[in-house]
């Protein structure tokens, strides 16, 4: 059979996904939507997989491009809550009854994406069945290094000191601060222009990844107020709790330094 448009992309089942449980209009908006994130999840993380990979085998170029790559998903998700915002309160709540105990808080890939990033909560694993393939997935996530985990071990094969205790902690544990690494990436500011844009790369990720959760805040108390969440969380408080949360922290307390070495090496002017 001749490969087409329509049986390379499986199309027909694609269109036959959405499924509304009502008869409301903007009903099928909201699946849409969410349907197109949980794909731009799965992406993300194929491109994490790739970002990983490539710092693994000390390719550090191509790394670089795959995080661009990842940015630029990041902002068109953003977007998309402008879409989604299109829907007013009233619109919404003519439907939310439908969806039950639905919710964006049972997205197992959105978990497995703070994960790969270093914000993992066993707790989180829990909440899918024994056997499911989510919860597979996300127990393989949780004790999988993360991306931080692997600039780390590429910037101690590039020759910089990285403690021992970084290189071996527990990738199972949140990404505490270290004074002794910051110092290493104030001397890769200094004198290595090729691993500081890699790290500005990562501080742009961090942003976006802030930016995203937000914007998401911002639409859910939007649309809801300070109702609870359909799937059991307290909604827009549980979401406000995890913004500004920086994921890589030694790389956003390094500034103050940079900042001080740039006014020392002008002679104390601000420029």
């Amino acid at each position: 059979m001749v490969k087409t448009y329509t049986s390379y992309l499986r199309v027909d089942e694609l269109i036959d996904l959405q499924t509304p449980a009502s008869e409301d209009h903007d009903e099928m908006l909201f699946i849409v939507i969410h349907q197109v994130y949980e794909l731009w999840f799965k992406q993300l993380l194929h491109e994490f997989d790739r970002v990983i990979a490539l710092l693994t085998s000390d390719d550090p170029h191509r790394a670089q491009h795959t995080l661009k790559r990842i940015l630029t998903i990041l902002k068109v998700m953003v977007a998309q809550l402008d879409i989604l915002e299109t829907m007013t309160p009233l619109e919404f709540l003519s439907f939310r009854a439908r969806l039950e105990a639905a919710s964006g808080f049972q997205s197992d890939q959105f978990r497995q994406l703070e994960f790969v990033l270093g914000a993992k909560n066993d707790k989180a694993i829990t909440r899918f069945p024994d056997g499911s393939r989510a919860r597979a997935a996300l127990q393989q996530r949780f004790a999988e290094p993360t991306v931080w985990d692997a600039f780390l071990r590429y910037l101690a094969r590039e020759g910089y000191a990285v403690p021992q205790a970084q290189l071996t902690r527990d990738v199972a544990a949140r990404i505490e601060p270290s004074p002794e690494l910051q110092a290493i990436l104030v001397d890769v500011y200094r004198t290595d222009p090729k691993n500081a844009e890699l790290c500005e790369r990562l501080v742009d990720l961090d942003e976006g990844i802030q930016e995203w959760r937000y914007r998401h805040v911002k639409m859910v108390e939007r649309t809801i107020g300070a109702r609870m969440g359909t799937g059991g969380s307290s909604g827009a408080e549980y979401l406000r709790n995890t913004v500004g949360r920086n994921l890589f922290p030694d790389l956003w307390e390094i500034r103050a330094s940079l900042e001080w070495e740039a006014r020392t090496r002008r002679g104390g002017r601000l420029q």
